[in-house]
């Protein structure tokens, strides 16, 4: 009778252990990890056609588009270097605060901790969470994949919330910082 209720207490503790909890991506974090995982390719796989030529840029569609949003859009800007792209997605436009306000934040929690598999690489972006204020007109959160994937350390995931005349609109862009706000450029001599 022992062995019949150490069996059954065995049992019932194994089936009550909880399972590891394995995160399930949504479909607005599966799309916005496939314009990451692009971003060494210079998003040439989600490129659509030309929107708007500028002196400064030229704005393509993105063939990815992400869920929920507005618009998506792949920009290359001029330079004598090399093509620089970013990609961007206009997540919504409201002219109240709150509303705005808690899209962010939801966004936020979306993004934050997003682990995307880029070229054999994981990355999982981090980064703070700052509070929007109706005072202060434009927040920005930049989320980056960390020091364990020293080949995407120039890779930043930034969400914006800014005021566009009297509404309010988030943005996702995914871009390459060159350099850090604090290093300088190279100088030339006169």
């Amino acid at each position: 009778m022992k062995p019949l209720i150490a069996t059954f207490i065995f049992i019932l503790f194994v089936f009550s252990l909880p399972a590891q909890v394995i995160p399930i991506k949504n479909a607005f974090q599966t799309d916005i990890a496939k314009v990451i995982s692009d971003y060494p390719n210079g998003y040439k796989n989600i490129i659509g056609e030309q929107l708007i030529e500028n002196p400064q840029s030229i704005e393509f569609e993105s063939l990815v588009k992400v869920k929920d949003a507005i618009k998506c859009r792949v920009i290359k800007y001029s330079s004598n270097v090399k093509d620089i792209y970013s990609w961007e997605a206009d997540m919504m436009k409201t002219d109240d605060f709150e509303t705005a306000s808690k899209k962010f934040k939801t966004l936020y929690n979306s993004l934050q901790h997003l682990s995307v598999n880029i070229n054999g690489n994981t990355a999982i972006f981090k980064g703070d969470y700052i509070k929007p204020s109706e005072a202060i007109k434009f927040t920005t959160i930049v989320l980056d994949a960390g020091d364990k994937t020293p080949g995407l350390k120039k890779l930043k995931l930034a969400l914006i919330m800014e005021t566009d005349m009297l509404d309010w609109v988030i943005k996702i862009q995914v871009y390459e910082q060159e350099r850090e706000d604090k290093e300088r450029g190279n100088e030339k001599d006169k």
